[in-house]
Parts: structure tokens; sequence; C-alpha cells
């Protein structure tokens, strides 16, 4: 009988082990650590919730830009704001807090033993037996620390701590078990202030003493319980809204808080589903996640917000801040107006907002949250109204010309960028039925073809390689003649011709000066869609997202010594090459856009280029009653081109659709192949400027 039970016993666990493993759920795929060592990426394990600023992470030694680097051991203690992914040494690293044993704070060490994050979630140990967990909600934060039995302990509490040494001033109280307050510190790249109000709360009676300026310690009782919990509510408002928050969340259970915020990561995770490797399935949502963070709801509940002049206003619908629209308006917005609507909305209808109380391309000294530049803000309003979400250009009109105004022609980038910004502000204006105006800065917009023969045309000059020359912001000439994007048809023509812009563009790619560590050519691997050969285009996308690239620049030098060999994107902590910052999500969005077989072809023109997808199948919950089914026939991981593509079984002979077409929902199906097609894509081609 024994023998039976074994044998039976036998037959079962090889019946289990040879079952599939179970498919693990989007939340469950991303890697919260993809990024976060040292300047690849500039990225953090901290838990976050979707679009908040609140965000509580680990503050190591060394600390890069979110405070944390993956192979460092000592632990200063935990912060409770960052900025994902952007320069500048970043901005956040607010309200240090760090648990210690025994008298004096100093004397503890926290060396890290092992960590688990995952979104909404961080936790730590130890080797001095301390154990710390975080867990977030939009505008609550638990900890939850271990402290060895018997020992004595508390929390010393920095006030003051801020990166790049951005605190400016602060006021605090503490009564009881309670600190609260408000902090100011410098936003990102120095330029600007932004304000914040806390309340702390602990679960345990403590003791407070001053421990030096801005600095205080929490002692717990030696005889208290081994864990301790801090709740900690902020608000860009007022103390009297952090300290409801904090109130209305004095029963919520750690467990809880942390099932609940998994639950909203999965929520926008799931709208847009994948299927394919496994491992390209995990890199697409760890980078997914990240472009879900930023820019931060910063109104409370009730619609309550402070405006960027200090004022405070009221909404009807949900506020943000929070800006890096120089980096992620040519991939991070453009996602989310096509997978995210209601976000995108508010989003829009914010950075409108911006024009009513004084907006600046860097911070004002009134900000409610960090933030970085504001740049092009014009030309995403512009799109989004083209692709039929609401925007009061009406309130804003005279701002946007008085900014217009002001644009910077003095380099060579500048004179570009402005020209984008003079042509968006013409086709507001068109939209607003002012054909006069809009002429004029539609006129001003083409004078672009005068700094661009300036300065573009002749690539026989010393300095084209060069970073810097010219005042140009980081890229080089060869980079930047490629960055006009509202007219490619102007374009060719100040090349000589479609054939020409061709062979420009494979010299450029094919001499290895395209920059994918910023954000300065994002869009030229797409210029091929504006020719007669389309599949280079297909090619670069693919080799960009998934194979060997060589990349020579980085953004402290031109040409580098020692070339990064490699690929781009990669799901560890070393995730991008050298200097490549995400911004905000600007470099995760163009990931997951080209996984799905979509890239812009002009922000501001609601249309959308197509090269293969990454995946088998992709689903897209858009604004549509239907949702946007991928599909790909003939799928196999290494097939870069393109063969046919089918819309709702009608064949597409065209290698770009409307925004409105993808919104509509149905189904798209790609033919895939490992070699290119010379004929489709090739007719019917959509140029800029044409």
């Amino acid at each position: 009988m024994i023998f039976s039970i074994k044998r039976y016993l036998g037959y079962f666990l090889s019946a289990l082990f040879a079952l599939p493993a179970l498919a693990q759920t989007p939340v469950e795929q991303v890697n919260v650590f993809l990024g976060s060592s040292g300047d690849h990426g500039q990225l953090s394990p901290a838990a976050s919730y979707p679009f908040s600023m609140l965000s509580l992470g680990p503050q190591t030694y060394p600390n890069l830009h979110t405070g944390y680097e993956h192979l460092a051991r000592t632990f200063l203690g935990f912060t409770h704001t960052r900025f994902e992914g952007v320069g500048c040494q970043g901005a956040g690293g607010n309200l240090l807090v760090k648990p210690f044993l025994g008298v004096d704070p100093a004397q503890t060490t926290l060396l890290k033993k092992t960590e688990h994050a995952t979104p909404g979630y961080y936790g730590v140990t130890f080797g001095n037996g301390i154990e710390a967990e975080l867990t977030v909600a939009q505008r609550f934060g638990l900890h939850r620390y271990h402290f060895p039995t018997g020992a004595a302990r508390g929390l010393a509490i920095d006030i003051s701590y801020s990166f790049a040494n951005g605190f400016k001033r602060e006021e605090h109280t503490t009564v009881g078990g309670a600190l609260s307050g408000w902090l100011e510190a410098g936003t990102t790249c120095s330029v600007g202030t932004y304000r914040l109000y806390y309340y702390l709360e602990t679960s345990q009676p403590v003791q407070w003493e001053p421990a030096g300026t801005h600095k205080l310690v929490a002692r717990l009782p030696a005889s208290g319980a081994s864990d301790v919990e801090v709740r900690v509510a902020f608000s860009s408002v007022s103390l009297a809204d952090a300290q409801a928050t904090l109130k209305q969340q004095a029963a919520a259970d750690f467990a809880a808080v942390r099932q609940a915020s998994a639950q909203t990561w999965g929520a926008l995770l799931n709208r847009v589903q994948v299927q394919g490797e496994p491992d390209r399935e995990r890199l697409f949502y760890s980078l997914l996640y990240r472009t879900l963070q930023s820019p931060y709801v910063i109104s409370e509940p009730d619609g309550r917000y402070q405006a960027t002049n200090g004022s405070l206003q009221h909404s009807t619908r949900p506020v943000y801040n929070g800006w890096a629209v120089w980096d992620n308006y040519h991939t991070q917005l453009p996602l989310l107006s096509l997978a995210y609507p209601t976000e995108f909305q508010d989003i829009a209808t914010s950075l409108a907002n911006l024009y009513r109380f004084g907006k600046k391309d860097y911070a004002t000294q009134h900000e409610p949250s960090p933030t970085v530049r504001t740049e092009h803000t014009s030309v995403v309003l512009l799109d989004a109204v083209r692709k039929g979400y609401a925007v009061d250009f009406g309130g804003i009109r005279d701002s946007l010309i008085s900014q217009a105004r002001r644009l910077d022609y003095s380099h060579p980038d500048k004179a570009l960028e402005s020209s984008y910004d003079a042509w968006a502000l013409g086709k507001i204006l068109g939209i607003l039925k002012e054909p006069k105006e809009a002429a004029f800065w539609h006129t001003k917009a083409l004078d672009y073809k005068r700094y661009w023969q300036k300065d573009f045309q002749d690539m026989t000059k010393s300095d084209v390689d060069r970073l810097p020359t010219r005042g140009l912001y980081q890229g080089t000439i060869w980079q930047y003649r490629w960055n006009v994007p509202f007219d490619v048809h102007g374009l060719q023509e100040l090349m000589g011709g479609e054939v020409t812009f061709r062979q420009q563009l494979d010299t450029f790619f094919g001499g290895d000066y395209y920059n994918h560590a910023n954000e300065t050519d994002l869009q030229a691997p797409t210029l091929y869609n504006a020719t007669q050969q389309p599949w280079q285009a297909q090619a670069l996308v693919h080799h960009l997202a998934v194979d060997t690239m060589v990349q020579h620049y980085f953004n402290d030098n031109s040409r580098g010594i020692d070339p990064y060999v490699g690929r781009i994107y990669r799901n560890q902590p070393q995730a991008y090459l050298r200097t490549m910052d995400d911004d905000a999500g600007a470099m995760s969005a163009w990931f997951v856009l080209a996984s799905c077989g979509l890239l812009p072809a002009c922000v501001g023109e609601p249309v959308y280029y197509l090269h293969l997808p990454l995946f088998r199948q992709i689903r897209v919950q858009t604004t549509g009653r239907k949702p946007l089914v991928i599909q790909v026939d003939n799928y196999a991981p290494t097939h870069a081109y393109i063969q046919a593509v089918r819309l709702n079984g009608r064949a597409l002979t065209r290698n770009w659709l409307t925004h409105q077409e993808l919104v509509a929902g149905g189904t798209l199906v790609f033919v895939s192949s490992d070699v290119p097609s010379k004929t489709w894509g090739t007719q019917h081609l959509w140029v800029s400027g044409q």
C-alpha cells in the first residue's frame, strides 16, 4: 500500500510539473528595479501610485537623481517624493525618515541585506535586524518598521532633506505622535520652487527631540511593540487637507493599501494587453509602468488646487502638474492620448490652464509639485484638439500668442524648435477661424528654411559631429538637422528632393550618428516612412527596440571614445545605455508605442506611421466602443518587416493610420516577414507639409 501511494504521488507530481506555468498579470511582470543603477535611466524602485507625486522610496549612499543606487548597500533612510527619470540631479527627496537603534541615530548604519519591490510596494531588510516596508495611495503613504525585540529605537527625521541641495525653508509642529507642517524646495534644474504640506503620525507614542536645524528624533518606547507604522499624507493645497486625508485613512490596513495600489496599477496596465515572448512581455510592462508615473494629480478630491501663480483655484476634474514636455511630448503624451483618454483629457486641460496663470518654459516660484519644463505645450494642445479632445483655446489665445512672441531663435536648435511652436500656433489660430493671424504664424514657421540653410545644409564643416557646438543643447548638427517634423516635404526640398533626402538618412544611420540616448533626433528613424523605402524605418525601429546597436553619442560628449555596442532596452538595473535618462516616461513610451507597431508621424497631426509590432497580439482599450486588436500573422520574434496589412478585413496599402481610425477599434492585422517588401507602404505616402 505504501508503494502504491508513492507511485501515485509520483504520477501526480509528474503531471503537476508538466502543467504550463500560470500566466503572470501585468503587475507581476513589472520590474521596478529596471534603470535604477548608475546613469542608465535614473529610475527608482520606490513604492509609487499612478500619477501621484507621493512616492515612498529608499535613500541610498551614493544617491542618484531619484535618491537610489541599486548597487549601494548603505541606506540613509526613506523619502517621500522623486521625479522619475529626469536630469539635473532630479527633484524631490523630501522628508527623510531613518529608523535607528540605540540612543544616537548616527551610530546606526543601515546596510541592505535583501530587498523586494512591486508596483505600489517596497521592502528591505538590514543587517542589524531592522526591516522596512512602504506602500502608497494617491495622497497617502504607509511606512512599516520592524525592530529587534527589546532594543532602544526611534526614527530620525530630516525635514530639510532634498535632492540637489534644493531645500528652501519649512515650518513644523509636533503634537503627540504627529509631525505636521510645510516645506519648500527648488525643483528640477534649480529653477522654481514648490511647496508641499504634510501630516505624519506614528502608531506608537513617541518622544520628540530636536536633533539640529530642521531635524528631529522621535524616540519610541523600549517596551513597545516591535512593529511601528508611520502614516503620511501630502497635499499641495493646505495642511488641513493633508490632515483630513490622514484622518480618512485612520483605519487603513497596510496590506489593504498595498493591494489597492496593485489593483489600481493593474487596471491601468491592463489597458494594453500583449502576447508574445515572456521576456519581451516583462520588458514591455516594466516600461509601460514608467509611462504612468507622471505628471501628478495635485488637486484635492473636491477640485481645489494651487495654480502656478500661487492662487487657489477650483476644477471639476483632476488637475495635473509635474511636467517634462520638452522630453515626453514626442512619445509619452501621444501614448496617453491613445490608450488613456480620460487621464489625457485632464492632462491637456491642465496644460492649457498653465497659460491662464503665467506659464513659463521652466518652473515658477509657486509650483504645487516638482516639475521640469513645458516647451512645446502648444504642440501638445494642438495634437489634443485634432485627436478630438476638448481644449478651450479661446480662453488662452492671447497667452499663446504672447508666448510665441518670446520664442528664441538665437541658436540653430532653438530656431528649429521655435519654428515648430510657431507652426502649432498657426494651426491653432486656424481652428479659431483667424486666417490672417494663422497665415502670419505659418509664414513665421516656414522661415525655419533660412536658419536650416545657414546651419544645417553644409555637412562638410568640422563641427557637425561635435557637442557642444554653435550653442546647441544636447545634440549635434547631424542630429538636429532632422528636427522639422511639421514640414518634412520642405526638408526634402532643401536637401534636393526625396532621393537625396533618403541618401542623407542612409549616411546618418550608416555612420552611427543617431543618438537614442536623448530626444533631439528621436523622430529621425520614422522619416524613411516619408520616402519610397519605408521598409528601412521598419528595420530601424525593430533594431532600436530589440537588437544590438552601436551608439557613439552620450549627453556629456560627442562621438564617444568607447562606443556602446548592445541592446538599448534591457530589463535590468543598468537598463539603458549610459546617460540615457528615461525623462518622465519619454524613452519608455517610445518602446511601448514601437511595440504596438505605431509611432507618431508628427505630434500635432493625428497620424501614426506603421511598423511591425513586437508581439503576436496586442489589445488596446481605446476611446471607442470596441478595443483595437493588433495581430501579427506569420509572427516570429526576429521578423522586422511588413508584407501586408489589413484593417477590419480590408487591405491597407498605405503605411500610416489616423488617430480616429485607431480609436474606432476593430482588428489591425500585420503580415510579417524576415525580408523587406519593396512595394508595400510606398503608395499614398503621408508627408508633413505636403
